[in-house]
């Protein structure tokens, strides 16, 4: 069957996309999960100057047959239909049950964290300052008021979708989890859910496709960036983003109260964080929510392990791409 009309492909996209939209579950390590991982990285990386040759030479069919097209245009339908059913929930979560959401992020992001520190091949005292170097730098950013309540433009969901896709590469990193440190996940999260409703089709409309203009760019610039960092700096660049996971953890702490005035929209409220009542029964149920997320991504890790790579093959296939 023609990949154009692969159903199989279609629905490993809508599994792709269903992960890539919760912040700590890496749609790139459910892709190594299906088999698909090597796959998809050589037809990112194949958006070269071969490509644009035969576009410039209107060799369409050579064009579509050098990146892959018909796979990624099955896969990214699935994708996309997987991120926008469950956008949906993931913004009624946060509103509304928004502790116990954070604590399955907060466990998420700390798993991940521990996988991507193993990719870190030899760690010494170079790799442990730059580990605490990152998540300094990452514990302030997060805290920083501008974060707070960040720009609403196009210009700024342009950025983050370029910097969020980047994150989508790499094994262990969310780049949902990046939206949400950039307070940009419930702008994408509410615009799809409009969509749904068709609500302001317009405006939310924008603010997609400022969004996937971001990613575009990002996925064919930045990504050749962070393939040589990684080919040629992989331990000081694993360091640092694993630094950079745990000092955001910040951002996600469950505790919190909102020292906003009630009622205001999702994206406005502003919450301080808390120490836990340990007390509280509701607290021991978030706690346990933590520990069950965090092991939903060690299982993750396990399956990908025996079905397919490490994450450490993950990168090396990565950067023998650049």
């Amino acid at each position: 069957m023609s990949d154009w009309f692969n159903i199989v492909h279609v629905g490993f996209g809508f599994l792709m996309g269903g992960a890539d939209i919760i912040p700590g579950v890496s749609g790139g390590t459910v892709a190594l999960i299906l088999g698909i991982y090597e796959r998809l990285v050589t037809a990112v990386s194949r958006f070269d100057t071969t490509f644009l040759g035969h576009l410039r030479k209107r060799e369409w069919t050579a064009a579509a047959r050098h990146i892959d097209l018909g796979f990624l245009v099955a896969l990214g339908a699935g994708i996309l239909t997987g991120v926008v059913l469950l956008a949906n929930l993931m913004h009624w979560l946060l509103e509304h049950r928004q502790e116990q959401t954070y604590a399955a992020f907060f466990g998420m992001i700390l798993a991940s964290a521990w996988i991507v520190a193993r990719l870190v091949p030899k760690w010494n005292a170079g790799s442990a300052g730059l580990l605490l170097l990152g998540a300094a730098f990452a514990f302030w950013l997060v805290g920083v008021p501008a974060l707070q309540n960040p720009p609403t433009g196009p210009v700024y969901i342009l950025f983050c979708g370029m910097i969020a896709i980047c994150a989508m590469l790499l094994p262990g990193i969310s780049g949902a989890f990046i939206l949400l440190i950039l307070g940009t996940y419930t702008d994408i999260t509410g615009a799809l859910r409009a969509i749904l409703k068709f609500t302001d089709l317009s405006g939310n409309g924008l603010i997609l496709a400022a969004f996937g203009f971001g990613a575009l760019i990002g996925l064919l610039s930045f990504s050749k960036l962070l393939k040589y960092l990684l080919k040629h700096f992989e331990a000081p660049t694993m360091a640092v983003l694993c630094g950079f996971m745990l000092g955001s953890l910040r951002k996600i702490w469950p505790f919190k109260i909102e020292t906003s005035e009630p009622g205001l929209p999702l994206k406005e409220r502003t919450y301080e964080n808390i120490q836990p009542d340990f007390t509280a029964s509701g607290t021991w149920m978030t706690l346990g929510i933590l520990v069950v997320a965090g092991v939903v991504i060690f299982a993750i890790e396990y399956f990908a392990v025996k079905h397919g790579q490490s994450a450490e093959e993950e990168i090396d296939e990565l950067t023998e791409t650049a």
